[in-house]
């Protein structure tokens, strides 16, 4: 994890092999199918591992032919990365609002992705073009607050929108906002950082 604001070990990419296989675990097992696996110590002894007890934030992200087919998760560091990614698993496939709940036939061609956070801070910037000069594309996640609006986007996020400004505008308008809201500066803005994996393709 890159630029970590917590004190908490970084998982290793066997964990975060684990915590993939546990969220694709989860929804099969929810559908009822038999789960296969040819390393299936991975999936069953790799989650009791103790830095899985840690509390923080997780994010649970599906895609279909490399689009969204759903993402849910927590920010704050309420329960441990092991319950929050069983949760958000669940979450992300069924109750996601911007679509319907995933159907048992696409199970097969989802593609999971796990987010494990770093406790988010605030961001002190004094106008817009503070703003956009203290973001850092491709490392911080985001979230804006303003009044009873507030929305995020994980890193992976600067990806598809890897210029601030729109990056922005786009977090503006899934929060319900005006797009262009950032610019009067009256947004309450916190930074995170992700340790990121996914599912081999």
């Amino acid at each position: 994890m890159q630029n970590r604001t917590d004190n908490r070990q970084p998982l290793t990419p066997e964990q975060g092999a684990a915590l993939v296989a546990l969220a694709r675990q989860t929804l099969v097992r929810h559908f009822g199918e038999t789960i296969a696996s040819t390393d299936p110590q991975r999936l069953e002894t790799k989650p009791s591992d103790q830095a899985f007890q840690a509390r923080c934030g997780t994010f649970v992200t599906l895609k279909i032919d490399n689009q969204l087919r759903g993402c849910i998760g927590s920010l704050s560091a309420t329960a441990p990365i092991l319950a929050g990614v069983c949760d958000n698993a669940l979450n992300a496939a069924l109750h996601d609002p911007r679509f319907p709940p995933l159907d048992k036939k696409e199970l097969e061609a989802v593609h999971i992705e796990v987010s494990v956070l770093s406790e988010p801070i605030p961001l002190a910037y004094t106008d817009a073009d503070d703003l956009l000069a203290r973001l850092r594309p491709g490392i911080d996640g985001v979230i804006i607050k303003r009044g009873f609006a507030s929305a995020t986007f994980l890193p992976q996020v600067w990806d598809q929108l890897p210029q601030p400004e729109p990056f922005l505008s786009h977090l503006c308008l899934k929060a319900g906002l005006p797009a262009d809201q950032w610019r009067e500066g009256d947004l309450e803005v916190q930074v995170y950082q992700v340790q990121y994996f996914e599912e081999d393709r």
